[in-house]
């Protein structure tokens, strides 16, 4: 199995910004000492982005955060997997998931997303029945709830949960077991004014709380309806945000990581969405990275 460990960027600007600019930045995060960059996936050419970054560093781990399941084949996802490990070595970590009903009905084709857990788990049947399959302890999903956890637990490494708290992440590493990889994703702004700070937060979220997927989640951690109100209550933006200074971000990070927490990789909120936030990025590598 691939432990990753350390801490990680996620990051759309390395899959949707300047090209030329990824390439630079992701050797650059690669010598700062970050462990995996994790980038998504919302249409276009996933695997030449991987392969730019594979391309671009030497060791660092690459992850996707998610191969969403709706825009691939478990043929090709397969076939570029053992692509990019022939050539670059045992580096690519697929995380898979089943995105959201809104947006695979308004991306693809109304009444496309159907049975999540039963569509994951075909997909990756397709994984194990390509022609050179992709090995179970090389994948991960973006798993919240608990059957999803579970269908992780059985049938990959373990789980990338994305917009969650500490909490959930004790959660998570119950439900993969001891065994299992659980590698959450944790939005952060070094930002010390606590106004400015909660608006970028809720600028970030806005969108994501839209999706039933995410609402619901929050609300088994026992947030309520008052929470998603007018942007989101000032305890739901600090839960699911860590802001203020480098030693803030950090401490947020040890409580994932005491919560059982194998990996966290962090996501710059900055005034560009696809942007690299580069000088975030280095303020914070010497307090994250061992």
């Amino acid at each position: 199995m691939v432990r990753l460990s350390g801490t990680g960027i996620w990051s759309g600007g390395l899959r949707y910004g300047d090209a030329g600019e990824a390439v630079e930045a992701a050797a650059e995060l690669e010598s700062l000492g970050y462990s995996a960059l994790w980038i998504p996936d919302a249409g276009g050419d996933l695997f030449g982005s991987i392969e730019q970054l594979l391309g671009a560093t030497t060791g660092i781990s690459v992850a996707t955060g998610i191969l969403n399941l709706w825009m691939h084949t478990p043929d090709e996802t397969a076939e570029a997997f053992a692509r990019f490990t022939d050539v670059y070595g045992d580096r690519l970590l697929v995380g898979i998931g089943v995105s959201h009903a809104p947006l695979i009905d308004s991306l693809l084709e109304p009444g496309r997303f159907r049975n999540p857990l039963a569509s994951t788990a075909q997909f990756l049947d397709g994984l194990d029945g390509a022609p050179r399959p992709l090995p179970s302890d090389r994948r991960v999903l973006a798993a919240l709830g608990p059957k999803m956890l579970e269908l992780a637990r059985l049938r990959t490494a373990g789980t990338h949960p994305y917009n969650v708290t500490p909490e959930h992440t004790a959660l998570a590493r119950e439900a993969v077991g001891a065994g299992g990889l659980v590698l959450p994703e944790q939005a952060v702004a070094l930002e010390r004014d606590p106004s400015r700070a909660r608006a970028m937060g809720r600028a970030h979220l806005l969108h994501y709380f839209s999706l039933p997927n995410y609402v619901n989640n929050l609300r088994r951690l026992g947030f309520v309806d008052g929470d998603f109100a007018d942007g989101g209550s000032d305890r739901l933006i600090d839960a699911l945000v860590a802001w203020g200074d480098e030693e803030s971000i950090r401490n947020r990070i040890d409580l994932h990581r005491a919560a059982g927490a194998d990996h966290v990789c962090i996501q710059v909120l900055s005034d560009a969405p696809v942007g690299l936030p580069l000088a975030e990025w280095r303020q914070l590598a010497p307090v994250l990275v061992a």
